[in-house]
C-alpha cells in the first residue's frame, strides 16, 4: 500500500508523516452527551442493538461526524462484542457495562472456548465499517475498536466491571496457569478480529486495555504486555501498514512499558504532562491525547489554552489530538463543537 497525499490526515499522522496540524477525534465521541444519540437510545434501549444492528450502529458512528467533522470516525462498538463468538455469553447493561453470565473460572471453560470466526459471529462489523468508509471517503480516517486480552479476561473472569479486580488477581497470583491459557486464546482471537476489521475497511485500529492500569508494573509485564505484543505481532505479520494505537487507562506509571507493546501510537492520559510523556516515550514514538475530559466544562478561553498547551508540548510530529479518556456524558455539545473548531484551525506554524 503506497503512501498517498490523498490519504486522510489522521492516517498520515499515525504513519509518521509530517502534517500541517495534528488530526483530532475524541474517544466516546458517539454517545450520551449528544442529543441525537439520546433520542436514538429511546428507540433502541439496548446497547447491543445500537452496536450490532448495522443501520443503527452506522447512524450512531456518524452522528459526531455529521456534527463536528472529526479527523477520525470510530466504529461504534464495545470491547466485549467478540466474546459471544468465543462461546462467552454476555450482555451490556445500560449505565453498568458488560455482564458475563457464566464467568470463566475453570480449566474446562478455557478448554471449551471456540476460535473466533468473525465472518460467522460478527457479520455486522463488515457492513458497518464498509458503510463508514463509503460515507467519509478521504475526508476522515475510519478507526477500528477492540479490547485487549487482560481487560477482556478481567470482564470474563470477574463477570462484570470491578473496583478491586480481586477475583482475577486471585487467579493471577495464586494459580496463573489457567489465566495464561485464557489470555493466550483471547490474544489470538483479538488478532483475528483486528485483521478482520482492517480487511473490512478500518484504516487504523485502537486497542483498549482499560483495566491494565490496575496492575503493578511487574504484573503488567506478566499479564498484559506479552499478550498485547502477541496481538500486535500477529497483526503486523499480515497488515504491516496499518497503524495500531494502544490505550491503557491510568497509565502514568506504565508509559515506558506500553512503548514495548508493538503499538505505533500510545494514548497518554491527562495525569501525565504531555512534555513529560514525550520525554519518557522517546522521540520516535507517536502519541495521542491528552486533554482532561473535564476541560470541556471550562470556558472557551480555557479550552483553547489547554489545546494549545497540549499541542505545543507534543511538538509538530506524530501527535493525534484527543482527550486522555472518553468525553463525559454531561459535556455541553457546544463545547465539543468548539474543541473541534479550535483544533482544526491549528497549523504547525502557529504552534
Amino acid at each position: 500500500m503506497g503512501i498517498s497525499s490523498n490519504d486522510p490526515l489522521l492516517l498520515r499522522a499515525a504513519r509518521g508523516e509530517v502534517v500541517d496540524r495534528p488530526p483530532v477525534w475524541m474517544m466516546r465521541q458517539a454517545g450520551r452527551y449528544m442529543k441525537a444519540y439520546r433520542d436514538l437510545r429511546e428507540k433502541y434501549p439496548s446497547f447491543r442493538e445500537r452496536s450490532e444492528i448495522p443501520e443503527v450502529a452506522i447512524e450512531v458512528s456518524l452522528q459526531p461526524w455529521r456534527a463536528f467533522q472529526p479527523d477520525g470516525v470510530i466504529l461504534f462498538s464495545d470491547i466485549v462484542t467478540p466474546l459471544p463468538g468465543l462461546g462467552i455469553d454476555m450482555d451490556i447493561a445500560e449505565g453498568k457495562g458488560p455482564i458475563i453470565h457464566s464467568p470463566i473460572r475453570t480449566q474446562a471453560q478455557v478448554d471449551n472456548l471456540l476460535p473466533l470466526e468473525p465472518e460467522k459471529s460478527l457479520p455486522f462489523i463488515k457492513t458497518i465499517l464498509q458503510a463508514l468508509r463509503q460515507e467519509v471517503g478521504n475526508k476522515s480516517t475510519v478507526l477500528g475498536f477492540v479490547g485487549a486480552p487482560w481487560t477482556l479476561a478481567a470482564y470474563a473472569v470477574e463477570g462484570k466491571g470491578s473496583k478491586t479486580y480481586s477475583i482475577i488477581k486471585n487467579m493471577a497470583f495464586s494459580d496463573p496457569t489457567i489465566l495464561h491459557q485464557f489470555l493466550g486464546k483471547l490474544a489470538d482471537a483479538i488478532a483475528t478480529y483486528v485483521r478482520y476489521q482492517i480487511d473490512c475497511g478500518a484504516q487504523v485500529v485502537q486497542m483498549f486495555d482499560s483495566w491494565a492500569g490496575q496492575l503493578s508494573p511487574q504484573d503488567y509485564e506478566t499479564f498484559a504486555l506479552p499478550y498485547q505484543q502477541r496481538v500486535f505481532q500477529q497483526v503486523k505479520e499480515t497488515h504491516p501498514d496499518t497503524p495500531l494505537i494502544l490505550l491503557v487507562s491510568g497509565s502514568a506509571g506504565l508509559l515506558e512499558r506500553m512503548a514495548k507493546s508493538g503499538a505505533d501510537v500510545i494514548t497518554v492520559d491527562w495525569t501525565v504532562d504531555m512534555a513529560d510523556a514525550r520525554a519518557r516515550l522517546g522521540k520516535h514514538m507517536k502519541v495521542q491525547g491528552n486533554l482532561d475530559p473535564g476541560v470541556l466544562f471550562g470556558s472557551r478561553e480555557f479550552i483553547r489554552d489547554r489545546i494549545l498547551d497540549t499541542v505545543r508540548k507534543a511538538g509538530n510530529w506524530g501527535h493525534i489530538l484527543n482527550l486522555g479518556h472518553g468525553v463525559l456524558p454531561e459535556t455541553p455539545e457546544e463545547n465539543v463543537a468548539f474543541f473541534f473548531e479550535t483544533a482544526k484551525q491549528l497549523n504547525a506554524v502557529s504552534c
